[in-house]
């Protein structure tokens, strides 16, 4: 079943192939007529995506970011909704992240030349182009030296989690970044949860801090998947959301946008969530 909404995707301003005009026109062809730009760390996508968005009057675009740490065992996103992405005090933190995120980037390429897959440093920011260097791009710039064959062939061997090349996060706690989006005025959402250990202590644990939702109908995830997760959300009283995760860089997992079974109901209880707390005007203005 295909999605009227689709809250996590990513142009390549971060680690998506798309630019910013071009995922909304895919997009709005695919049926999605609320769509949520989650690049990783960065909002510099946003201009040109609320621009290509102002030309379809039935659509709505809800600037995003999604932001991610590590806790022992475990890789931890979350999503941020409706955030004041111009906040200068937010952006000057983006732009630290971003600067931790290129020297991870270079990390992670040192790692595997010492693992006898030399690349070319320069080349992997030729991939990121004007966004900033993500794990995909080193994955591509993989798969173009033949080192594997496949984006996620990279993932699982090289850059997954306790993988050989894989490179830490700058050290900031779930809680810290729930609270941070909360001070933008952003509705913070766990990204694709299921793998989580300790899930039901750390959905607690964000939920006081200002939490609202979960993923829920993501990606991949099983009937049986679904079905779990929708009973804790229900649980907590938090949203039962979803999104894609487009990024446009194929493979068995990937999905298009809107290619999820998100009702529409959660949705509108999300928008309905933004207008209360007086963001939706803001954030959409």
């Amino acid at each position: 079943m295909a999605s009227r909404a689709d809250l996590n995707t990513h142009s390549r301003l971060s680690d998506g192939v798309l630019s910013p005009t071009e995922l909304v026109e895919l997009a709005y062809r695919r049926g999605v007529r609320v769509l949520a730009l989650t690049d990783h760390d960065i909002t510099d996508g946003l201009p040109e995506a609320f621009a290509a968005a102002r030309r379809y009057p039935d659509f709505t675009l809800i600037p995003g970011i999604e932001m991610s740490v590590d806790v022992p065992g475990n890789e931890v996103h979350i999503l941020g909704y409706f955030i004041d992405w111009q906040d200068k005090t937010f952006q000057a933190e983006l732009a630290r992240l971003c600067s931790s995120r290129l020297d991870r980037g270079r990390k992670m390429v040192e790692r595997l030349r010492e693992l006898g897959m030399p690349l070319s440093w320069e080349r992997v920011q030729e991939i990121a182009g004007v966004g900033a260097v993500g794990r995909p791009h080193v994955a591509q710039a993989m798969r173009e030296a033949g080192y594997v064959t496949t984006i996620n062939e990279a993932f699982d061997r090289y850059l997954a989690r306790n993988a050989p090349a894989y490179m830490p996060h700058e050290k900031k706690t779930p809680e810290e970044v729930v609270a941070m989006l909360g001070q933008v005025g952003g509705l913070p959402v766990l990204a694709h949860p299921r793998d989580l250990a300790d899930r039901p202590d750390l959905l607690r644990r964000l939920k006081a801090v200002g939490l609202v939702g979960m993923e829920v109908y993501y990606q991949d995830y099983a009937p049986e998947d679904i079905q779990s997760l929708l009973a804790e959300a229900r649980a907590l009283d938090l949203l039962p959301l979803g999104g894609s995760d487009y990024h446009g860089l194929g493979g068995p997992q990937q999905r298009e946008p809107g290619d999820i079974p998100l009702p529409d109901e959660p949705v509108q209880h999300l928008l309905e969530m933004a207008e209360r707390r007086g963001v939706l005007a803001r954030a959409l203005a």
